[in-house]
């Protein structure tokens, strides 16, 4: 797919209008003679042919390929969070409690600031060079966390580790979107969201296996736990050479010919299955090419024409930033603070709480698209919020063991699994496709930067007072957020529910 790039076929600009016929519906490499369109100016029905797509093994590969982000992010979480008992012991490297909790604010801010520069890069230079280039900081710095000598090398490789999970969160949220059919777009979006769980697991485990002194010395086997990113990393970055250039991408920058091309392509792969599946009924989409868009119109985009929905990414960002990373940031702390729970053993209390996360978005996803985006989002918003007011109030009455307490979690991140997962399919589908990428990097950065650095250093510093009430405070405010997100849902959210991504968000190049 290669020769398809973007770099490799583009033309200047006189030439390339020179090179659009007169008229021009792209349609399985036909064209239609009709009116010609001024300069400049193409018709096509691409999104209405990848919309039409039955489900099959390309879609699988785009799922494998792209959605491991979320699989590596929850491994690289569940990691810091299981084998921070090790790096405070001297074994490790001696951290102290709010080092650990520094650790994951590095993390996240690193992933911050990934999101903002690779978003930015993945709307100008196209979705396929970006997701290989975010993947591989990635594995640069995940092999070197295993490597870190003491608190500040640590926390110097954490940040660099999230800045490349920060750039795939973008560029992958954005072609997964792009290429999966409107009809499937929810539930697979939430499922994906929710292999985190996935990679959680894998971390917990290996926390299990590597901090087990019978097995191998856990001075040694916190080191090798970092370097199961770095191997899965490896084996995805051959894959993803089979992913194309998103063909909405293309179109939307004047690469129409290679969006078709790109598009015949896949529809090739289907054959037979794909003649069988009815075409939708939409106009093809009549655009104005462009090289890019200018920052000023990103932000008119943001701030103007879609102002509320801006407001409502960001309250579902924050709120649900919040809610998972300090709690789960700090789950390990609370463990061997308040229940003395030896390092080696958090793992088993980590794949409970990873399964309940994995299950809430396999089971309530598909109603979604069914019962509809603003009635599920405002519920498990809402629910999530409720569901850990009470958790809080329990753990204050120190009616939890560690045992019933981490039951409590997984009945709590059954909700706010699918509410989170449903926070990225939100901003990433309510947007236009020039700045989807930047829109997504501008929701995760802030909502990330308020909630999810905040939320550990906050909650790392309550868990050092050796106070329930402290904690459960802590855990109050996280509840109030989400309630707060939930509402905004109810009152502005979008019923984007199977509708093709050009009807929820006209991109900003179309022609009426």
């Amino acid at each position: 797919m290669a020769r398809h790039a973007p770099g490799a076929t583009r033309i200047p600009e006189p030439e390339r209008r020179a090179s659009v016929p007169g008229s021009h519906c792209v349609r399985g490499r036909e064209l239609r003679a009709a009116k010609a369109p001024p300069p400049g100016i193409v018709e096509t029905d691409i999104p209405a042919r990848l919309d039409a797509l039955p489900f099959g093994r390309f879609h699988l590969l785009v799922i494998v390929a792209l959605g491991i982000t979320w699989v590596l992010d929850g491994l690289e979480v569940t990691l810091a969070g299981s084998l921070s008992g090790e790096l405070v012991q001297r074994t490790g490297l001696g951290l102290s409690n709010a080092q650990v909790g520094l650790a994951g604010s590095a993390y996240l801010l690193g992933a911050v600031a990934g999101a903002f520069g690779f978003g930015w890069l993945s709307d100008r230079l196209g979705r396929k060079k970006l997701f290989f280039i975010t993947l591989a900081v990635y594995l640069l710095g995940t092999a070197a966390t295993g490597l870190s000598w003491n608190a500040s090398s640590y926390l110097l490789f954490r940040l660099l580790t999230g800045a490349g999970i920060g750039g795939e969160y973008t560029a992958i949220n954005s072609t997964i979107q792009e290429l999966i059919p409107a009809r499937l777009r929810g539930w697979t979006d939430l499922l994906i969201n929710g292999s985190f769980w996935i990679g959680a697991a894998m971390g917990a485990g290996g926390s299990i296996l590597l901090l087990n002194p019978a097995f191998i010395d856990p001075a040694l086997g916190w080191r090798l736990a970092f370097l199961i990113g770095t191997a899965i990393g490896l084996i995805i970055l051959l894959m993803r050479r089979w992913i194309p250039e998103s063909p909405r991408w293309l179109m939307t920058h004047g690469f129409a010919k290679e969006a078709d091309v790109v598009v015949s392509e896949i529809e090739a792969r289907f054959g037979d299955e794909r003649r069988s599946m009815p075409l939708r009924r939409q106009p093809p989409a009549r655009l104005r090419m462009r090289d890019h868009t200018p920052l000023a119109e990103v932000a008119r985009t943001l701030f103007a024409t879609y102002r509320r929905r801006t407001l409502v990414g960001l309250m579902l960002m924050a709120a649900q930033a919040f809610f998972y990373n300090a709690i789960f940031f700090t789950y390990a702390l609370i463990l061997t603070n308040f229940y003395a729970i030896p390092a080696d053993r958090i793992g088993w209390y980590i794949l409970p709480f990873a399964t309940g996360n994995v299950l809430g978005p396999l089971l309530l996803g598909r109603l979604f698209d069914t019962v509809g985006r603003k009635i599920m989002i405002a519920f498990t918003y809402a629910a999530s919020a409720m569901l850990l007011a009470t958790v809080g109030y329990l753990f204050d009455q120190n009616l939890f063991t560690a045992q019933t307490l981490t039951a409590a979690w997984m009945i709590v991140f059954f909700f706010a699994s699918a509410a989170a997962s449903s926070a990225y399919l939100t901003v990433s589908e309510t947007f236009p496709p020039e700045i989807r990428a930047l829109a997504i990097a501008f929701f995760y950065a802030i909502g990330t930067g308020v909630g999810g650095v905040a939320g550990p250093l906050l909650l790392g510093s309550l868990i050092d007072t050796g106070s329930r009430g402290s904690v459960a405070t802590g855990y109050a405010m996280g509840s109030a957020l989400m309630l707060a997100a939930a509402m905004a849902e109810a009152l502005w959210g979008v019923a984007a529910e199977r509708k093709p991504l050009e009807s929820v968000a006209r991109p900003l190049s179309f022609i009426e």
